[in-house]
């Protein structure tokens, strides 16, 4: 379903959330490293989870599907030998970033070539601050002129890891995998103020379910202390909600009627749970229970949102923003431009051809609200980007005019169901053939 026609309508309804895909990822690593045998369960599905499990097979990890206690997901029975072995010479990382910044540094230490391989905008993005470990420590790698296809061979040293934290989190959580695995003790010094933070912490928390153990020292996250000669325990474990997934859901029942996402956890340490105090300061009107938020249409107004920590549910934020009463200021956005497309971009291209007032700038967007909605009426594009297509669904339904969207099969990267849910919810879809 690559081109699809999206008529106006207010969503309203239940969803039960996908599983967090950073967790999801995380566990089944963790699960991976580990001696023994593992049940991970409550998977969602997708092509960045597929990835993450290409690559597990690749270090000589045995990965196969069990049946779940959850309707409509997965479980994986994840078994490891502790010892990460190369069971293969190449591996395809797809399109996820996760999922090549979490392996490259196992492959640099399995002392013999490994080859990763990807597509789209992830053959490009940024892995520079790997490849200065890697000529620090002696480590071989090649590569296209920076880009992907990555060949790496050699076995990492304890040591001391510097790291940037402006660039992406994931060099850091990479690190952290492996570094329990080494004969010796590290430290990972991170050399600029760390922007999401939040999902380090949470590979901190997914490490130490599985007895791993790293200290954030005083908290800061500016030096992680890891003790080398550890051993992963398998664990079987439940995956919890994806707060990212959630927040297409949240606007979508602020913009809609109402719409009650069940299946999330209060007391997640994603970052992206910081939907909720966005919204929340922009008037939503949102209610809580134990297991599920509600959130029901009504006018909201402008804020200043910080993406510095929540980077994933910006694109879906600007969508509500674009309907809300005043100027909204979206800062601290400038690692937008280095995910799957450039999305501060892509967002004014496509939210501009809708109707609204949005200016790019170089670290966000200035969003000019128009509470009484887009004109809709134009096609409009994914750029081959999951949250993008998403986000661009949820604005549909304020459109006067019905809108075209080429790329809305770009959604399985990271939510395959997400056109059925929305359907469930009252949205109304054509696929253009």
């Amino acid at each position: 379903m690559n081109k699809v026609k999206i008529f106006p309508s207010k969503l309203r309804g239940t969803v039960q959330v996908p599983s967090s895909k950073s967790m999801g990822h995380r566990e089944i690593i963790c699960a991976g490293l580990a001696c023994g045998t593992s049940i991970i369960d409550n998977i969602s599905m997708s092509k960045d989870i597929e990835a993450t499990m290409r690559c597990l097979r690749a270090i000589n990890v045995a990965v196969d599907e069990v049946p779940s206690i959850f309707a409509g997901r997965k479980a994986l029975q994840i078994s490891g030998t502790g010892h990460p072995l190369a069971a293969a010479d190449s591996v395809d990382c797809g399109e996820s970033g996760s999922t090549l910044r979490f392996f490259l540094p196992l492959g640099a230490n399995l002392n013999c070539p490994m080859t990763f391989i990807g597509h789209g905008k992830l053959v490009s993005r940024p892995l520079k601050a790997y490849y200065d470990i890697f000529d620090e420590q002696f480590i071989q790698y090649f590569n296209d002129n920076g880009n992907l296809p990555v060949t790496v061979n050699g076995r990492l040293q304890p040591g001391i890891f510097k790291l940037p934290g402006d660039v992406s989190s994931q060099f850091v959580s990479g690190l952290l995998f492996v570094l329990p695995l080494l004969h010796g003790d590290s430290v990972i010094e991170i050399t600029s103020p760390l922007e999401s933070s939040a999902y380090v912490d949470m590979t901190i928390s997914c490490l130490a379910k599985f007895g791993i153990k790293v200290e954030n020292e005083n908290g800061a996250h500016r030096r992680y202390l890891v003790s080398g000669r550890q051993r992963y325990q398998a664990q079987d474990s439940c995956v919890e909600g994806d707060w990212s997934q959630t927040a297409f859901w949240t606007v979508g029942g602020s913009l809609g009627e109402k719409i009650t996402c069940a299946g999330v956890d209060f007391n997640s340490l994603q970052g992206d749970k910081s939907v909720l105090k966005i919204m929340q300061r922009m008037g939503a009107a949102i209610s809580q229970n134990e297991n599920s938020v509600t959130v029901s249409g009504g006018m909201t107004k402008a804020t200043v949102i910080d993406a510095a920590n929540c980077p994933d549910i910006i694109p879906v934020l600007a969508v509500l923003s674009a309907v809300s009463e005043g100027t909204t200021k979206i800062i601290n956005a400038g690692r937008l431009r280095i995910k799957e497309c450039d999305r501060l971009a892509a967002m004014t291209s496509e939210l501009t051809k809708m109707g609204a007032d949005v200016t790019e700038e170089a670290e966000g967007l200035t969003i000019v609200g128009k509470p009484e909605g887009l004109r809709g009426g134009v096609e409009v594009d994914a750029w081959n980007d999951h949250r993008i297509a998403m986000s661009l669904a949820i604005a549909a339904q304020k459109c006067a005019q019905p809108v075209i969207l080429t790329g809305a099969d770009s959604v399985a990267k990271s939510y395959p169901e997400f056109w059925e849910d929305y359907k469930s919810l009252g949205g109304c879809v054509e696929e253009i053939l």
